[in-house]
């Protein structure tokens, strides 16, 4: 495995943070006191193909590999600050767009993939629910047939993008004799659809620009056209979404891990304490050089994750790797990164406090630490 980049793969890299740097980063401390969404960031990001870089370019995307994607991702979280944009695109690319991209029919890639590519029109992941959280299995919205279609009853949770979103990917049993394997199906719909509308909008710790809320399903009917991947197929489609977007997100947390890294090191540098450098203490550069090597660790766990994506082999017990350490050590970085700032790392203006606060919630969502550690476990036959 050589996980050294290409040419055209720094240059992505290059490109992307150059241009978050650029375009990504101003008033994020306003726009996460009140929770904005930035529509014009998004569309900007389209413009770049952000949200379809792993998209054919047939039908609108970037056409990059996983491994590309992957360094694409890890660019953006070091070079956008905003943790509730980059989390936005992710939940759209990673469990949206990226399942109508693999199981989608030819229509429905022409129909729904061009503007989810450019960031004419956002998507929403509607799976989760107040009691299947972590546990799919035990989802309750149905889908009952209807003449040549479905109707859709039931409600969804902690849905990201759900307030702003024009397209919804849901996920509802058609089965239930057959429980989650089988027994479930995802339905593709616009928000203009009868019987549908978006409930409660959430407010939340970390993650603020990234707005979230319930989206309620009442007798929505959704014609046989679009079902995503035929009657049953629900399972495979949402695992292998999870797979893309915990090895996705957590090269998003690799990014900024970097970002931050450099930033303490050069506050640690210059910030004196007796006419010394608080990073001459030896209680501080030690936080540091932890600090790099858990950076090193997870960049190399999901690279390999990536590659095992692009060379098709069975990656769901990586990606849970790379998710349950990711997200563990990205919040610790970036409390270790609070601790050398001191007072000042309390302060919103030097931006620390938000970053651990985005960071939190990534040992929640996309299944919590300790859903990563079961599904880690019976891969090993435990």
């Amino acid at each position: 495995m050589d996980f050294s980049l290409s040419i055209e793969q720094q240059l992505i890299k290059q490109n992307i943070i150059q241009f978050a740097q650029n375009e990504l980063n101003q008033n994020i401390i306003e726009r996460d006191k009140i929770s904005e969404f930035p529509r014009e960031l998004w569309k900007k990001c389209g413009s770049q193909k952000l949200q379809g870089l792993a998209v054919s370019e047939k039908f609108g995307g970037a056409g990059l590999n996983a491994q590309s994607t992957i360094i694409a991702l890890e660019a953006l979280g070091y070079g956008c600050k905003d943790g509730g944009l980059n989390f936005s695109i992710c939940a759209h690319l990673l469990a949206c767009i990226i399942p109508i991209w693999k199981y989608g029919s030819e229509e429905q890639k022409q129909r729904y993939l061009p503007d989810l590519c450019n960031g004419t029109k956002i998507a929403v992941n509607a799976m989760t629910e107040t009691e299947s959280g972590s546990d799919v299995f035990n989802i309750k919205t149905s889908a009952k047939k209807y003449k040549d279609g479905y109707l859709i009853n039931g409600v969804k949770a902690f849905s990201s993008n759900g307030p702003v979103a024009d397209n919804i990917l849901v996920y509802a049993i058609t089965d239930e004799s057959k429980g989650f394997h089988g027994g479930i199906t995802a339905f593709l719909l616009n928000k203009n659809t009868a019987g549908f509308k978006v409930g409660q909008q959430y407010e939340k710790m970390g993650l603020r620009t990234c707005t979230i809320s319930e989206l309620i399903f009442e007798n929505v009917f959704i014609p046989e056209s679009d079902i995503l991947g035929g009657i049953g197929a629900g399972a495979p489609i949402f695992n292998y979404s999870m797979e893309w977007e915990r090895i996705g997100i957590a090269a998003c947390h690799v990014g900024t891990m970097d970002r931050i890294l450099e930033e303490t090191i050069d506050y640690a540098q210059k910030r004196n304490i007796g006419q010394q450098a608080i990073g001459k203490n030896q209680a501080v550069a030690h936080r540091i050089a932890s600090m790099k090597t858990q950076l090193e660790a997870s960049r190399l766990l999901t690279y390999k994750a990536a590659w095992n994506i692009d060379s098709k082999i069975n990656n769901a017990i990586d990606a849970s790797i790379t998710k349950l350490f990711v997200s563990e050590v990205v919040t610790s970085v970036a409390y270790e990164s609070m601790q050398i700032y001191g007072g000042n790392g309390y302060m919103t203006a030097f931006e620390i406090e938000r970053t651990l606060r985005d960071a939190i919630g990534s040992t929640i969502y996309s299944g919590t630490t300790d859903i990563q550690k079961n599904i880690i476990a019976r891969w090993l036959g435990l």
